[in-house]
């Protein structure tokens, strides 16, 4: 069973000479005591044209130290990384593999760099004997696998104790250092400055399978100690407690030349809270995992702008991947709006992008946002249905209401999550990434991709709006009942794509579609409100049913349908007010320069 540990460290540069100054003198540390030196060996894994480097995600097996096994660190922030261990074995833990699996897809896990290590640890501790954080002074030999190009540094590194969670004392920690004339490192990692020192980065990362196709798992292969020169393995389909593709046996080593608590899974750019699952924007760098860059279509240009939007999407795909399979908050809803994101950007700029090709990728993003859909419609569900009950006084709480409610939440939540991972561990799945790789690296670019951007963009807003516009005033016109909420169902669905739209036009427009987004947004965010109410209604329904078939009180769930029912009524009765503010001509007219 795999484990997480929280990692926040700082790197500094150091000689084997490097005096340490009396730490003691740090606000806080009363001890520092010498725990002597450990020898680590770690072989650090990679595809051949370093994806997982790309995007500063590291992948090793290391023995020696008291946490010898497989780990995988994902980042969080600057100097804080998320690391995910898995005992010692021959071949890569499926659990391990899986988290690599969007990034790996159909290409092998190979050896890449060997990094034995001379760790001289002390811990430093408060008054109490409490354990603040470990200083190691680290003697790295790292050896480039297969050419066996070497390098060899000393740094010293600091990180917090698996309790602590004070920034402040790094600083501290850091200006002692400092006034010694220690000074922090440039390298974000040893691997990123082993593959620096020892060789330069591969040149290109190819297409791994044929686009829109799904490869077959790869054959598990060995990993034995480091020693011996074996096979390469392949990555395999992972699942959360299935077989897995394994790394091949590391080759001989040669002699020659902010912290916090877990918070929720953050899209690209956002560090976030300490215990998010960061994306990564390495789109279009070589050896990236992620997708490639915008080819063929000039800066300035609709294509470009298009692109630039629609690469963000799919490296948020690739990089909310491992968080929704580590459960992490908030995870599966952000991989559902990247998707939603991509299918609102292929429909709104189909004079960019030619839809004969988009259309069926939009179609497999569908898919993937209704699989995963299932389990984030229950959180939301399970969320409002809690927050109604425990609005009720207790007089009113009438029969095992409750219970009935965890049980049936606690059933749908497990199937849920066990659609979810089935279906990012399906081919179909491994083929929607080879394709979107695919997509980006060889555009369909059409011919008003070669216009310029702010024409173009501005006028798809604008039609979006229109059809948001058309929606809603459709919708109002019906009288209120099953009818009018199907409608009020498909504004929301527009004021999503018109917002979207916005959203991939901003960079362009600047401030005229911020303000449009914004205002479509609280549209969006109302019609939300009233469709998660006919969501609750109908759930509320069956839970009276099922109640009077078992003989209890049905007069909670009745009282809950009638509050849902006045809810859904006042946001109707919002909606012209609100559909106005956003739909002021000046809003639209603002788009064109």
């Amino acid at each position: 069973m795999a484990e997480t540990k929280r990692e926040i460290e700082r790197k500094y540069e150091a000689t084997g000479e490097t005096p340490l100054p009396d730490l003691t003198r740090v606000a806080g540390v009363a001890e520092v005591v010498d725990e002597g030196v450990m020898e680590l060996d770690a072989v650090y894994h990679d595809t051949p044209d370093l994806r997982l480097a790309a995007d500063a995600v590291t992948l090793r097996r290391r023995t020696g130290g008291s946490d010898a096994g497989w780990h995988v660190k994902f980042p969080v922030a600057a100097g804080i990384r998320d690391e995910i261990r898995a005992p010692l074995s021959d071949t890569l833990p499926g659990e391990l593999a899986g988290l690599l699996r969007s990034r790996v897809r159909h290409a092998e896990i190979v050896p890449v760099v060997r990094l034995r290590s001379a760790r001289d640890v002390r811990r430093l501790l408060a008054a109490d004997g409490t354990l603040l954080a470990e200083l190691s002074v680290d003697t790295v030999h790292a050896e480039r696998l297969p050419s066996g190009a070497v390098a060899t540094w000393t740094e010293i590194e600091v990180e917090l104790a698996d309790d602590v969670d004070d920034p402040a004392l790094l600083d501290a920690i850091e200006k002692r250092l400092e006034k010694a004339g220690i000074h922090p490192s440039d390298a974000p990692s040893k691997l990123a400055r082993a593959l620096a020192e020892t060789g330069p980065a591969p040149e290109a990362a190819p297409t791994a399978g044929e686009p829109g196709k799904a490869g077959k798992p790869g054959k598990a292969g060995k990993a034995g100690e480091s020693g011996g020169a074996g096979e390469r393995g392949t990555a395999g389909k992972p699942s959360s407690g299935g077989t897995s593709g394994t790394a091949g046996k590391p080759g001989t080593a040669a002699t020659s030349g902010t912290a916090g608590k877990p918070g929720t899974a953050a899209t690209s750019g956002t560090a976030g809270k300490p215990g998010t699952a960061a994306t990564s924007g390495t789109a279009g760098k070589p050896g990236s995992g992620g997708t490639s860059g915008t080819s063929g279509a000039p800066a300035g240009t609709a294509g470009a702008a298009v692109l630039v939007y629609v690469r963000e999407q799919a490296d948020a795909i690739v990089a909310l991947d491992p968080a929704v399979r580590r459960d992490l908050p908030d995870a599966v809803h952000q991989l559902r709006v990247a998707c939603r994101r991509m299918r609102s950007a292929f429909k709104t700029y189909r004079r960019v992008l030619d839809r004969t090709v988009t259309d069926p990728v939009g179609d497999e993003l569908k898919w993937l946002a209704g699989e995963l859909g299932v389990a984030r419609d229950q959180e939301v569900l399970d969320a409002r249905l809690r927050a109604r009950l425990a609005d009720l006084p207790p007089t009113l709480t009438l029969g095992p209401v409750e219970a009935r409610l965890r049980r049936r939440g606690a059933a749908r939540a497990e199937d849920a999550r066990r659609r979810a991972l089935e279906a990012l561990d399906s081919d179909r799945h491994l083929a929607l990434l080879d394709t979107l790789h695919a997509l980006l690296a060889d555009p369909p670019l059409r011919k008003a991709a070669r216009r310029d951007a702010h024409r173009v963009l501005a006028k798809a807003v604008r039609k979006d709006h229109d059809r948001l516009g058309g929606r809603i005033e459709h919708a109002l016109a019906l009288d209120p009942g099953h009818e009018r909420d199907l409608a009020l169902h498909e504004a929301r669905k527009a004021a999503k794509r018109a917002r979207y739209a916005a959203e991939a036009a901003r960079p362009t427009l600047g401030k005229p579609a911020k303000k449009l987004g914004k205002r479509v947004k609280a549209v969006q965010s109302l019609l939300g409100e009233h469709q998660d109410s006919v969501v609750a209604r109908a759930a509320l329904r069956e839970f009276a049913i099922q109640s009077h078939g078992a003989g209890e009180s049905a007069f909670t769930w009745g009282l809950l349908y009638g509050r849902e029912e006045a809810a859904a009524a006042a946001t109707e009765r919002e909606l012209p007010g609100v559909w106005a503010r956003a739909a002021g001509p000046d809003l639209t007219a603002a788009l064109t320069r």
